[in-house]
């Protein structure tokens, strides 16, 4: 008997409902030829040793071994506990075709979402368009048109059916010399002093020189084994199947993918019928919660959940109102199934932190999607030791102990749910937070600002005043923000303003060894005891893979400060290293320890010295260096230097002093009109000095000749440093790009990063960052042109919303930094702009 909420459907009668628990994925669904048929035996020999172990045999899984194997790396072994393609792969949408896709807006700001979109696209060779009703209608007949306003159509976007997909790969892992062997479960994972690993299954032990995780929705339980409490859920995601609809039958060709962004719904062609997906609102959506707690049911393979249609009611609906056919459509097949979520619903891909030899290949929403590019794009990390390109956000070490079950509940479900509402620049999405990563200061300022979530600390992004709109308002325009961060720029060059930077990642190094490690590790010399320098970690292709500044507090230890979306990043690379090397060295990882406040501005010195009996003239505490000392009797570790280029502090503090501190601080600067600042204002004052970010002007993608960092790369320096020889080499080829400065005048957008740049016509590079300079009151960003147009006074175009705005190569930076002013003015120099 059908429940009640059926009759909803207003003619699209339900035929079948797969039965809780099916054993098996239906033809219909899978397009297998006989689900009778038996699996593909696996191959019965065994390997006590092996390169590389990937545990899962679901297409991410296999798709590394085909890659692996293919590269020419000897004695790859996968191990799948029941057979291939079980897991979330099997009960995925299918078919092989290349119908293409289109994204449906029916809003002004989703027009302006796939306007923001294209200009990220083009600097890509990506083939997409902007089209217009009259092209929708022509390439999809049964729409009802009345609210479509554009699309964003992907012509070589289509499907796949994943049974044959994993079976290709499968075949030519094979081919290539790889092992796969099921059903085969690991039952235990033990790492062994020389970073190898024992695999113990019920046929066997295993010597394992590198293991990866691509166990799919059991990636927990394999991580377990090792201590390690991998962030991932499953969701349940339901799709509907149709029978033959005349309409759909009659057509001359495959209707493309079709994806309703309001209504929240994928829905494409599936042989005469229609297939649909919805993404439920979070509070809707369903979280198989018990698997964290439990663990997924021991025998659990390619079994489905119990269909709901009351869940999905409103989405069906939507669906039927965008493509009317479907209101006389018959079901024949409701699908759920799980899908394992990450908390931000993108997967963890790569070598993972505080475990040796450890990968992980896991939290895939859309493994199918994603199976052909990860398992090339971790082959090739493998074989050649860094990433091929740069896919940071993908990195597992951007989780950690703060990243609960309960946290990790949250942030899915609101990921599922947020599946299709539109992409802001500055996005903030607020589920599970705040996380237990507060700084000292997140009472006292919560109530005054907007607050950023980075790495699961809460840090301000600006603060606003009594009648100002403290709302979040997110918009590809200038939105609530603009003015209140205009008077935090304001603030910090004409007084002092006061910043929480505790979010940075922070290491303790020391030992016999250390400065022998970090010369190695580091373009840059090592500094003096007492001083800071900026270094930059480089790949052994020459490409930058990190940032970070390097304080020499006493002989031979060090305080290093990376960004806080790199800390776990930043660490593992070290880690290796030390150990690889066989440094007799002890590396700390001290950020949830330390608070950091800096303090900025022309008075930033007299309100310090209020509260220090440490001389802080100009001649007594030099730009760069660092000094213990005490601030209102607290200590701290005060490093002369500020990413605003204005005079200022960095002191880092016991988390616990944070907030006596701050409080000090702010008392002693009232009559210097002291007042907070946030990261918006941040941006804005670094890049007017021309500062780069890591991720943004470098990171694994570039050199750091082409970003502009030739003064902290030093050649010369008698060390190997990791890179030295490639960079000689880039060096020597010469550019072929370089990092410019832009001004642009534009009206009531500015850039942000990655919009593509124009001349003559075509595409020739892209933005890295950018932001509105309240001083000159124009748009200011960074980007990458080609060496021929990287000249003063060139002109190119950027891309905004659909608009190209003229914009001109600067001589950077826009605004000098305090100490070059300071330098200037004490020869007779004049100050620049």
């Amino acid at each position: 008997m059908l429940r009640p909420g059926i009759r909803r459907l207003r003619g699209l009668r339900l035929l079948g409902f797969p039965p809780r628990g099916s054993p098996g994925c239906p033809r219909s669904v899978c397009s297998r030829q006989g689900e009778e048929n038996p699996p593909l035996s696996a191959e019965s020999r065994w390997k006590d040793r092996a390169e590389t172990v990937i545990i899962g045999g679901g297409c991410v899984g296999v798709s590394l071994a085909y890659h692996l194997a293919k590269a020419g790396m000897k004695d790859v072994v996968l191990l799948e506990k029941s057979e291939l393609t079980a897991g979330s792969t099997w009960h995925a949408v299918v078919g092989f075709h290349q119908p293409g896709s289109i994204r449906i807006a029916t809003t002004p700001v989703r027009v302006d979402e796939f306007k923001y979109q294209m200009t990220r696209t083009r600097w890509h060779a990506t083939e997409q368009y902007i089209i217009e009703p009259e092209k929708i209608q022509e390439m999809f007949p049964l729409l009802n048109m009345n609210k479509i306003l554009a699309g964003l159509y992907n012509p070589g976007d289509g499907h796949i059916d994943p049974y044959s997909l994993t079976m290709a790969l499968a075949a030519g892992a094979r081919k290539y010399g790889a092992l796969l062997k099921y059903p085969a479960p690991v039952t235990s994972l033990k790492p062994r002093s020389d970073g190898t690993w024992d695999v113990e299954t019920p046929h066997g032990s295993m010597r394992a020189n590198r293991i990866v995780n691509a166990a799919g929705f059991w990636a927990r339980e394999v991580g377990k084994m090792i201590g390690l409490e991998h962030p991932l859920i499953p969701v349940q995601h339901q799709y509907i199947i149709t029978s033959t609809i005349p309409e759909v039958k009659a057509l001359k060709r495959e209707l493309p993918v079709l994806r309703d962004l309001e209504g929240s719904f994928y829905l494409r062609q599936e042989r005469d019928g229609l297939l649909f997906g919805p993404y439920e609102s979070q509070e809707k959506m369903k979280v198989q919660d018990s698997w964290v707690t439990s663990g997924v049911p021991p025998g659990f393979g390619k079994e489905l959940f119990e269909s709901d249609l009351d869940r999905i009611m409103e989405h069906v609906e939507a669906a039927m109102d965008l493509v009317p056919v479907l209101k006389k459509a018959d079901i024949i097949r409701i699908v759920n199934g799980p899908i394992t979520y990450s908390p931000d619903i993108l997967p963890m891909v790569g070598p993972h932190q505080g475990v040796r030899n450890y990968w992980v290949a896991v939290g895939f929403g859309y493994g199918i999607i994603h199976a052909g590019g990860v398992g090339k794009y971790l082959s090739d990390w493998i074989l050649h030791r860094e990433p091929p390109f740069d896919l940071i956000e993908l990195d597992p070490n951007r989780y950690g102990k703060w990243t609960t079950a309960e946290y990790t509940e949250a942030k899915a479900r609101e990921s599922y749910g947020f599946n299709n509402i539109v992409g802001y620049p500055k996005e903030e999405r607020f589920a599970g937070r705040p996380t237990q990563r507060v700084s000292g200061l997140y009472e006292t300022l919560e109530s005054k600002c907007s607050m950023g979530f980075h790495s699961g600390w809460e840090q301000p992004h600006w603060f606003y005043k009594p009648g100002q709109d403290p709302g979040y308002r997110p918009s590809f325009h200038r939105t609530n923000w603009f003015e209140p961060v205009g008077s935090e720029y304001q603030q910090v060059m004409q007084r002092v303003g006061v910043i929480d930077l505790s979010p940075f990642g922070k290491f303790n190094i020391k030992g016999q060894d250390s400065i022998r490690l970090l010369d190695h590790l580091f373009a840059n010399v090592i500094p003096k005891v007492g001083f800071t320098n900026i270094s930059h970690m480089l790949t052994p292709k020459g490409r930058v893979y990190a940032e970070l500044t390097v304080s020499h507090q006493s002989p031979g230890e060090f305080l290093l400060v990376t960004g806080s979306g790199s800390e776990l990043h930043d660490l593992r690379w070290i880690e290796e290293e030390a150990i690889k090397g066989g440094y007799d060295v002890e590396i700390k990882n001290i950020t949830d320890e330390l608070g950091v406040l800096g303090v900025a501005g022309p008075y930033s010195r007299k309100v310090l010295q209020k509260l220090t009996s440490e001389d802080l003239s100009d001649n007594v505490f030099k730009f760069l260096q660092t000094k213990s000392l005490k601030v209102s009797n607290i200590p701290v570790t005060a490093i002369r230097i500020s990413y605003t280029g204005e005079l200022g502090w960095e002191l880092y503090h016991r988390r616990e002093d944070s907030a006596a501190l701050y409080d000090a601080i702010m008392n002693a600067g009232q009559e210097e009109g002291i007042d907070n600042f946030g990261t918006y204002a941040m941006n804005a004052l670094r890049l007017e000095k021309a500062f780069r970010a890591w991720g943004s002007e470098m990171n694994c993608d570039t050199n750091p000749l082409e970003a502009g960092l030739e003064s902290f790369v030093k050649l010369n320096k008698p060390a190997d440093f990791i890179g030295k020889q490639a960079l000689k080499q880039i060096k020597a080829k010469g550019l072929k790009r370089r990092l410019v400065c832009l001004t642009l005048a534009t009206d009531d957008v500015d850039p942000e990063g990655n919009e593509s740049i124009w001349y003559d016509g075509k595409v020739v590079g892209n933005t890295t960052s950018g932001s509105y300079s309240y001083r000159i009151q124009k748009s200011l960003a960074f980007a990458y042109v080609p060496v021929e147009l990287s000249k003063v006074g060139q002109q190119v175009e950027v891309e905004l919303l659909g608009k190209n705005y003229p914009a001109v190569v600067i001589q950077e930076p826009l605004v000098l930094t305090e100490p070059t002013r300071s330098r200037l003015q004490k020869k007779g120099g004049k100050d620049k702009i």
